[in-house]
């Protein structure tokens, strides 16, 4: 069943990615890193389920401990040696900070891993197909890159497993040969279809003047109550970041500022705000669950 936050308005959808991820990747404090670290997760396993389980915690679990364990050796700031290492002090400052930004860089990862389920590519091309025509076609292709390409290129392999010719069996030489073979037909398959796709919305007329395109998308009282209540939140959050409220030093000492009563109300509305979707979703779910049950 396809509801939830996915089923509002594109322009609702775009403007919710776009105020989180900002907002994530221009604050390094603890408090709004460990808001975002946990509701991009929690929300891409909403999304994605065992899959997106998998990713986050084989892949950017990983990232995170490896961005925090190379920074301290690359960066000896800080006051407080915790211990030397070949002679380099290895400093809380820097372990801190590795932790910090790692934190941003897999949040915002995972957030996009969420943007590309939800803004699909037609919803893109609705959205920016009159403004940016040739842009937005670039961009949604590029979207749909990598799960385009390992689908076809499993299906090549499995094909090529038909006729005897297993990238996983025989010598190493062998095996290298298969995997370029294959790797050489994924290309031209690649490069078929995009000539193919040119024509296809060159002949439709995509980016002419006047043209005019059917669409599905109606924004409504739902999608107008939404996208109100993200500006309004995001909009405290910016407000209270640049009033200072998230302000935290990492070099030379630690310093943050004590709670007070507007940082608080702060984190509460950003707290919020990454937990619309979550909520909506999982409420749509039980209804959903209720309605059938009922039935």
């Amino acid at each position: 069943m396809r509801g939830g936050f996915q089923s509002f308005h594109p322009i609702v959808s775009f403007t919710y990615f776009l105020a989180v991820v900002f907002i994530t990747m221009f604050s390094m404090h603890p408090v709004f890193l460990a808001l975002s670290f946990c509701a991009s997760f929690a929300y891409s396993i909403l999304l994605g389920g065992r899959g997106a389980l998998k990713f986050n915690f084989f892949a950017m679990i990983p990232i995170l401990v490896f961005m925090a364990v190379i920074n301290p050796l690359f960066s000896h700031q800080g006051v407080t040696v915790l211990f030397y290492l070949s002679g380099n002090p290895m400093t809380l400052e820097s372990i801190v900070y590795g932790f910090a930004a790692a934190a941003m860089l897999v949040s915002v990862i995972v957030w996009f891993s969420c943007y590309n389920r939800i803004m699909t590519s037609d919803k893109f091309i609705y959205l920016f197909g009159r403004v940016l025509p040739s842009l937005s076609l670039v961009l949604s292709m590029c979207f749909r890159f990598v799960p385009l390409f390992k689908r076809q290129f499993r299906e090549i392999s499995d094909a090529q497993k038909g006729i005897g010719r297993d990238v996983s069996q025989g010598s190493l030489v062998k095996r290298a040969r298969q995997f370029l073979r294959e790797l050489s037909i994924l290309v031209s398959w690649s490069m078929e279809n995009s000539i193919e796709t040119s024509d296809s919305m060159r002949a439709r007329g995509y980016g002419l003047r006047g043209r005019s395109s059917f669409s599905i998308f109606r924004f409504d009282r739902r999608d107008g109550a939404m996208l109100s209540a993200i500006l309004l939140l995001a909009g405290l959050v910016l407000i209270g970041c640049v009033q200072g409220e998230n302000n935290i030093y990492y070099y030379p000492a630690i310093v943050i500022q004590s709670p007070t009563f507007w940082s608080v109300l702060l984190y509460l509305a950003y707290g919020v705000l990454l937990s619309l979707p979550i909520a909506i979703d999982i409420g749509e779910r039980y209804s959903w669950k209720s309605f059938v049950s009922k039935a």
